[in-house]
């Protein structure tokens, strides 16, 4: 399978945004709508990717990047091609574009209960440093996570670092 991964356009808008309504943002009211989504793309600091299979959009992933630091916004991949190196291959890109900006630090935050989730993005070297209660609709709490790129900067591989598709829970892990 070759996935190719490739800034958004405006015409990808109405496909992401209901890639984040299915996704990633069910049971918590949906807020990434096409328009946001548009605004997303041709805004100039922000960067949307898309993960192409063949002609299909398998995936996407929005930072939005600061002075100092780049915030990861939304990170999905379709069902059936999780657990196949989509989700960490659009986690990299988006870093090695932060980095190129010259942004060394990226945060996040993932649902709470969504432990698929934390474990892909806790192996991709982001750490938990805050719970914020009640933080997604007002009724779901998140998990904050930081990582500091600079210390990838260099650093040889680990063992750590071979092929990682993201999360898997079971059958009802619909994360990345």
């Amino acid at each position: 399978m070759i996935v190719r991964y490739k800034l958004a356009s405006r015409r990808d808008a109405p496909a992401i945004a209901a890639m984040s309504r299915d996704l990633i943002e069910f049971g918590v009211g949906w807020s990434w709508r096409t328009p946001r989504v548009a605004h997303a793309i041709v805004d100039p600091d922000t960067v949307v990717v898309k993960a192409i299979v063949g002609t299909r959009a398998v995936g996407f992933g929005i930072m939005g990047f600061s002075d100092e630091e780049a915030h990861l916004e939304l990170l999905a991949v379709t069902r059936d091609k999780r657990r196949r190196g989509i989700g960490r291959g659009l986690v990299d890109w988006l870093e090695d574009t932060a980095l190129a900006a010259g942004i060394g630090i990226v945060r996040l935050e993932v649902r709470e209960i969504r432990l698929g989730e934390r474990r892909f993005y806790e192996r991709l070297g982001y750490r938990a440093i805050a719970v914020t209660p009640q933080y997604y609709a007002g009724r779901e709490a998140a998990v904050r996570m930081a990582k500091d790129l600079w210390e990838r900067v260099g650093a040889p591989a680990g063992p750590e670092d071979g092929p990682d598709d993201g999360p898997d829970d079971g059958p009802d892990d619909d994360s990345l």
